[in-house]
């Protein structure tokens, strides 16, 4: 994801001048080609987040459009007021990029996990939440924060994150993307873990599950009528993020649900009330939070079967009944 955003900003830069890449002492490596490109347009404000963001307010005041780049706990907390009261108060063209967000510096433990920024972020009015969740999306969701007028903050992972689309497709600011149909329940996800939630729509596949997936790529603003949609049409909802379940994709969902008038059976997953445990590569930081595929995969089951002892070991021909909405 890092790549494609650098890809992206350089593809930007080269056919408009006002852009500027600002990062605080982290990153200088892979924005090399960037520097030679751009001497004058890469700024290095040092470990120095706020002051950074004060930075880019004022660049933007005089109509240059900063990308403000760093470790996203550094940008949504260290950095939280001059983000609030310089930038979305005063309604500056800032694009705000928070590097690491969930598990993604995995090892390093919950003081650099970032498991509630869209919780703090989604409350700043006027501002666009991009949470891509592949490279190719990350791509796109940077050339969209640069046509947007206003303040923008994308909230990506480290390298290496795993392909969850193929092919090029439309990025629409605001509309998510149906990723699988199916009528027995629909799994709602954003972020990098859209990936391990499509090997567990697989799994449920394999035990006769219709399962819909939708990938939220946008938080805010929100696309409510895809979940209306899935309230109307599938048994079952259930959101999945690398994040608190308080105030993020599932909170969300939940104000929809609450308003609507419907009634659904709905499962958040996610951090409950806790930091994230444990030490590990970040396939192990998921499975010991409980948000691998495998945990994922069980909690859709208990959604959609009448039996729950049946999820360890269920008949090959067994065909599952769904509960009644209560």
């Amino acid at each position: 994801m890092r790549n494609a955003y650098i890809k992206a900003l350089y593809e930007l830069s080269e056919s408009d001048s006002r852009i500027i890449s600002l990062i605080a002492d982290n990153g200088a490596i892979v924005f090399d080609k960037y520097r030679e490109a751009f001497p004058e347009r890469l700024i290095n404000a040092g470990i120095a987040e706020a002051n950074m963001i004060g930075m880019a307010a004022g660049m933007a005041s005089t109509g240059l459009i900063p990308f403000a780049y760093t470790i996203s706990n550094f940008i949504t907390f260290r950095a939280y007021e001059q983000v609030r009261n310089d930038v979305c108060l005063q309604n500056m063209n800032v694009k705000l990029i928070g590097i690491g967000v969930g598990f993604a510096y995995s090892n390093l433990g919950p003081t650099h996990h970032n498991t509630e920024d869209i919780t703090v972020m989604r409350v700043l009015p006027g501002l666009t939440i991009f949470s891509p969740s592949d490279p190719l999306e990350t791509y796109n969701a940077t050339m969209a924060a640069a046509k947007i007028e206003g303040p923008v903050y994308m909230r990506i992972t480290t390298g290496g994150t795993p392909k969850v689309y193929d092919a090029p497709y439309e990025f629409i600011p605001g509309c998510g993307v149906t990723l699988t149909e199916g009528s027995d329940i629909t799994i709602i996800a954003t972020g990098s873990i859209v990936y391990e939630t499509l090997k567990a729509v697989d799994k449920l596949k394999k035990f006769g599950m219709s399962v819909r997936l939708i990938n939220i790529h946008t938080i805010k603003p929100f696309d409510t009528e895809i979940i209306l949609k899935a309230m109307i049409e599938t048994g079952a909802l259930l959101s999945v993020e690398e994040h608190s379940i308080t105030g993020g994709l599932g909170s969300t969902i939940a104000e929809i649900i609450a308003e609507s008038g419907y009634n659904v059976k709905f499962k958040r997953m996610g951090l409950d009330d806790s930091f994230s445990v444990g030490y590990g590569t970040y396939d192990e930081m998921r499975k010991l939070n409980r948000l691998d595929k495998d945990s994922i995969f069980t909690e859709a089951m208990k959604l959609i079967v009448w039996d729950n002892s049946e999820i360890i070991n269920p008949p090959k021909t067994k065909i599952f009944g769904k509960k009644p909405i209560l």
